[in-house]
């Protein structure tokens, strides 16, 4: 299957919805375009990069989720998506700017050699994307030849595997990679040893649980319901211990540390030396 039979499956199956929505996958385009520029994750990748200032350029854009929130806030967008497809790629981006009057200029192109030229970008944002890196360095390098000094690269919800071992037991769980094989996932350690080998300084590394940016579509309730769910018999006075927000807030923060899903999230906030 191709990426786009892959989706399609994924939302003609009626038992599927919720992650057809969590995935922003829902049609009509605009509507889930706008639902992610309303969405905790959006706000709060939105509150690392500031107000627009300059030229955004959003790598594997995929259906365009990010490129029109970019781009309603004022950035100048550039969309890389290297498919063509009207449901999960370049023609899907096209037509949500035609529909939504965005400006959204979209290019084909891989992550390993973007079409953009050098020094040009205040800002790079790869959303679920590093991860899908045929070429890891590679790819880090051409981010940081498109941006400018200064500028920043956000790199949200990246999967991660602790060692070799847990590759294959992510790629097993992945509701989507048996039928179209495209997903990977690397160590915190290659994902760094890139971005800093790139020029990249690393001012943030945001753990699975330490923001919505990657434990989105959960929520600070929802988590401290499921947390509270998972003590059994102590669910109730779980609850309530985690009720406070600050207390909250260090419970996700620890438990972050201790995550070793295969899989898991990471996003890193990085600046080009």
């Amino acid at each position: 299957m191709t990426w786009e039979d892959a989706v399609r499956c994924l939302i003609g199956d009626p038992s599927q919805q919720d992650l057809v929505e969590a995935c922003y996958f829902d049609l009509p385009l605009k509507r889930a375009a706008e639902r992610y520029a309303q969405s905790g994750e959006w706000r709060a990748i939105n509150h690392l990069i500031g107000p627009a200032n300059g030229l955004a350029v959003d790598v594997g854009a995929g259906n365009g989720i990010v490129s029109y929130a970019l781009a309603r806030n004022g950035w100048g967008t550039v969309a890389i998506e290297p498919d063509p497809s009207e449901l999960v790629g370049a023609g899907a981006i096209k037509r949500l700017a035609r529909e939504t009057q965005v400006e959204i200029d979209v290019r084909p192109g891989y992550g390993e050699q973007l079409p953009v030229g050098n020094g040009v970008a205040s800002l790079v944002i790869a959303r679920q994307v590093l991860h899908h890196a045929r070429d890891l360095d590679n790819f880090c390098q051409e981010i940081a030849r498109v941006l400018r000094p200064g500028g920043r690269l956000i790199a949200a919800r990246d999967h991660v595997i602790s060692g070799p071992r847990q590759l294959q037991p992510f790629l097993d769980s992945h509701p989507l990679h048996s039928q179209y094989g495209g997903e990977n996932a690397f160590t915190l350690k290659a994902y760094r040893a890139a971005l800093m080998g790139a020029g990249l300084r690393i001012e943030r590394e945001i753990g699975s649980l330490q923001s919505v940016i990657n434990y989105a579509p959960y929520t600070i309730d929802t988590l401290r319901e499921e947390i509270a769910r998972r003590m059994g018999p102590l669910r109730r006075l779980s609850a309530a211990a985690l009720r406070p927000l600050p207390v909250m807030r260090s419970a996700l923060w620890i438990l972050s540390t201790l995550d070793r899903r295969p899989g898991r999230l990471v996003s890193f906030v990085c600046r080009k030396e």
